[in-house]
């Protein structure tokens, strides 16, 4: 018989079709004859040499041997206004605010056919460090509320450009998915007078079942009520509200643990298309003992179809035990 599960940080319930459910190893995607992609690509803005042509402005570049291992620069085509103030107006039943924010994106290698996954540690290490300054220099922006870093990585997870990046969007508003998650999360502590995140942490930890691989400083682990195949969270240990709080020796850690997690999904399902977020608190909740800063990763091997979008409800047609199990036996 099938299981609805719920969500405790979202509350959204999931449907585990286990009578229809799959094999971890059939949701591997179908290896094709890939084109040979090469290390520079002339036409590519994001490769070295381009830069002052294609993309001449930055905000951040780290270096080694007098060579960038990281660029930031500002999105050409940015989703919201860098100049402009924060204004709100009301007419009637209309609501608007001004479209002021930033838009940045992650150059994450001078190499055109890498891929996040198979980066060394000490790179992925630069890449989640110039995260963490572009985070903390925006959020001094008063103008800015919510910082969303993101990654998309393949045609079903909505990127445009093969060259390895991700991005940060600055937004002067609070989302509603991310107000509502502040709702249950604060009325779970306000309940139980713990952090729910914390809760859930030490509950996977216990149980066993759905971990992934555990470092130091944080834990990858597959929901109780994960939402699709092989949905991965990356907790701190520490609880943390702000992503901008991370700390040296968590940046080192989280650089080994995310290589290891991208790389069991590289190896186990062949490469898939994947979207991943950073989620943290709004910029000027930074110290909040109801919620805890993680990261989440969704392969995208499955499409969201006319139920989940007239119901709000998910199906997963996978067994959150068998997937952690799968990615927990992938040898990297």
């Amino acid at each position: 018989m099938p299981e609805i599960r719920q969500n405790l940080v979202t509350k959204d319930w999931v449907i585990i079709a286990l009578e229809r459910a799959k094999r971890p190893e059939d949701f591997k995607k179908r290896i094709k004859t890939k084109e040979v992609l090469p290390e520079y690509e002339k036409k590519c803005p994001f490769c070295p040499g381009n830069e002052s042509a294609m993309a001449p402005e930055e905000t951040l570049r780290i270096e080694k041997n007098g060579k960038w291992q990281v660029r930031i620069i500002p999105n050409k085509y940015p989703a919201l206004s860098k100049a402009g103030e924060r204004l709100r107006k009301v007419d009637g039943i209309k609501r608007r605010l001004s479209g002021v924010g930033l838009h940045e994106v992650v150059i994450e290698t001078p190499l055109h056919n890498m891929t996040t996954a198979l980066l060394p540690e000490k790179h992925l290490q630069c890449i989640i460090e110039s995260y963490r300054q572009r985070y903390n220099e925006m959020a001094k922006d008063n103008r800015i509320e919510m910082i969303i870093i993101f990654k998309n990585h393949g045609e079903a997870a909505g990127t445009s450009l093969i060259h390895p990046h991700s991005q940060i969007v600055a937004t002067p508003v609070v989302p509603t998915q991310v107000r509502e998650r502040f709702i249950n999360t604060q009325k779970y502590f306000d309940e139980n007078l713990e952090c729910v995140f914390c809760k859930i942490l030490a509950e996977e930890l216990k149980d066993g079942t759905r971990i992934v691989l555990e470092t130091k400083h944080f834990v990858a682990f597959i929901p109780y009520a994960a939402m699709s195949p092989f949905h991965c969270w990356i907790y701190p240990r520490r609880h943390s509200s702000s992503f901008g709080d991370i700390t040296d020796d968590e940046v080192t850690d989280l650089a080994v643990n995310l290589k290891l997690t991208l790389m069991k999904y590289y190896h186990g399902l062949n490469d898939p298309d994947f979207n991943f977020v950073i989620r943290s608190s709004p910029t000027d909740m930074k110290k909040l003992d109801f919620f805890h800063w993680y990261v989440s990763i969704v392969p995208r091997i499955t499409k969201v179809a006319g139920f989940e979008l007239g119901s709000g409800m998910f199906i997963n047609s996978s067994l959150p035990e068998n997937d952690a199990r799968f990615l927990r036996e992938v040898k990297i």
